[in-house]
């Protein structure tokens, strides 16, 4: 079997998701959103597919980078393919980005379930059927009835408790939220949700990002007396000597590297040197599935949980074979969004949840994403 084809597939689809001016997502009116879906292409017949931003797939990337080092290539030589791209990273003057190999190493992990008629999962190897979801919910916004409010909050955790989830975790607000960051205001949303929940809820808190020691110690703190499960980037990533002394001065474990670049080789260097009590990582993150095995295989070596980053086929796929990691997560979730509902490039939601808050195994060939061609054909844009 070898690659013939390498192709960017451009097309419009409706979503009701709004980013602000620092990347976060609100929910908004309809609106018409762009997304690009790369395809390689086998001699046999045999296609993988991966979603991601235009972007990350300019023309560009894909004629300089990826057809030339992929057409003719064995699609089942995943790891010398990824490696053969990765190198290339370096000298790409930042273009070749994280998530463009990342899209690359999905699309070869598809076809390969595709062509073999399994999923993913088993191509790995399974570890678990199903695995508990957190209800992941959207940062903080000024929408009336929305996340205006700590007692919103509470509000919508009542809700999805009542949906299932055995677990939440909370996005607070970040700029250009009015007043965003406040201490007092993240605590305050956290303390509603405990209220709200009760004792046996697991919660968690992903913080602002760029929060200085002395904050995120304040937070960490507050997060010991509500009985937390996990804090979550709470400050820069690029400094980890700052990660490794939050995490000796709090009880509440620390997980992280959530963003930072590097892939394994800088999470390596996280566990070395004791900067995080949980490994965090995911497909997006990592630069593909290849990577991100490497790095739950690394944690699990030196006895640390390895929770995934994101939702998507690709990361509920590698939840299921990852002995150290206990949820998925799931989301963005919203009052005002139904997550339930397929984008339409999509027949069926990759991850749906049952009433005791499991998601299962995908069953499907590949990474587990049943696209609607169909739809993509006829919605197709230069």
């Amino acid at each position: 079997m070898k690659i013939t084809d390498v192709i960017v597939t451009k097309f419009v689809h409706k979503t009701r998701k709004h980013q602000d001016s620092h990347g976060h997502s609100h929910p908004g009116p309809e609106k018409d959103a762009t997304q690009a879906m790369l395809t390689v292409r086998a001699d046999d017949g045999s296609e993988g597919y991966a979603f991601q931003s235009p972007d990350a797939l300019r023309p560009g990337i894909v004629d300089k980078f990826f057809r030339p080092m992929l057409i003719g290539e064995d699609p089942m030589a995943r790891e010398r393919l990824w490696q053969r791209i990765e190198h290339q990273q370096r000298g790409s003057g930042g273009h070749l980005a994280d998530r463009s190999i990342g899209a690359v190493d999905q699309a070869l992990w598809d076809l390969a379930g595709r062509a073999l008629g399994l999923p993913m999962h088993r191509l790995i190897g399974t570890y678990r059927n199903k695995i508990l979801a957190y209800g992941s919910i959207m940062c903080g916004d000024e929408l009336e009835g929305g996340l205006s409010t700590p007692e919103d909050y509470g509000r919508f955790a009542k809700t999805l408790v009542a949906r299932g989830y055995k677990a939440i975790k909370l996005h607070t607000w970040m700029p250009p939220a009015k007043g965003a960051p406040n201490v007092k205001l993240d605590i305050a949303a956290c303390a509603a949700v405990r209220d709200a929940v009760g004792p046996d809820i697991a919660l968690m808190l992903d913080g602002y990002h760029w929060y200085s020691r002395s904050n995120a110690l304040k937070i960490g703190k507050a997060l010991e007396e509500l009985d937390f499960l996990w804090f979550e980037e709470p400050m820069d990533e690029t400094s980890m000597s700052s990660y490794r002394w939050l995490s000796q001065n709090l009880s509440i474990p620390v997980i992280g590297p959530e963003s930072a670049p590097g892939k394994h080789h800088t999470r390596a260097e996280w566990i070395r040197n004791d900067a995080s009590d949980i490994m965090r990582c995911g497909v997006l993150n990592a630069g593909g599935i290849t990577p991100m095995i490497k790095v739950a295989h690394l944690a699990e070596s030196h006895g640390l949980d390895c929770e995934l980053h994101g939702n998507g086929a690709a990361n509920l796929s590698l939840c299921m074979t990852v002995p150290n990691c206990t949820y998925y997560e799931r989301g963005l979730l919203h009052p005002f969004l139904d997550y339930e509902v397929p984008a339409l490039y999509l027949n069926t939601i990759c991850d749906p949840m049952d009433e005791e808050g499991y998601v299962h195994a995908p069953d499907i060939p590949g990474i587990g994403d049943d696209i609607n061609f169909d739809y993509i054909r006829d919605h197709q844009i230069p």
